[in-house]
């Protein structure tokens, strides 16, 4: 059964880091683009970061440029993504997604992990 298992979550200080996996299983995620989104409490689920299935090109919202860092291991079925310099703002549910190769929709979601940003 294809699934993504979000990791790494947790409460952290505002200026922490924290590090976050997804691990994919039941598929080969070579062939797709994974993505990170989070949504905080009240709003809706926004755009985090993505990369390509080669790895050769990322994406980033602008909250976040600078701070975090999306990565993939082929090798592992696996996308992580390095966050820095935590704010208050970056508190929330994140979830990683995939997309084939050349699709437009992302199609398989983990069930995400919380990650609360204290000042």
């Amino acid at each position: 059964q294809a699934r993504l298992v979000e990791s790494g979550g947790g409460p952290v200080q505002s200026g922490g880091s924290l590090r976050l996996s997804c691990s994919a299983s039941g598929f080969i995620t070579m062939n797709y683009d994974f993505a990170w989104f989070r949504q905080a409490p009240g709003k809706e689920r926004q755009f985090v970061a993505s990369i390509t299935w080669s790895g050769g090109s990322t994406s980033y919202a602008n909250s976040v440029k600078g701070r975090f860092t999306i990565t993939r291991d082929n090798a592992w079925n696996r996308s992580y993504l390095q966050m820095n310099r935590l704010e208050p703002e970056d508190t929330g549910i994140y979830t990683c997604a995939v997309r084939p190769r050349g699709g437009a929709e992302f199609e398989r979601w983990g069930q995400g992990t919380q990650v609360t940003v204290s000042t």
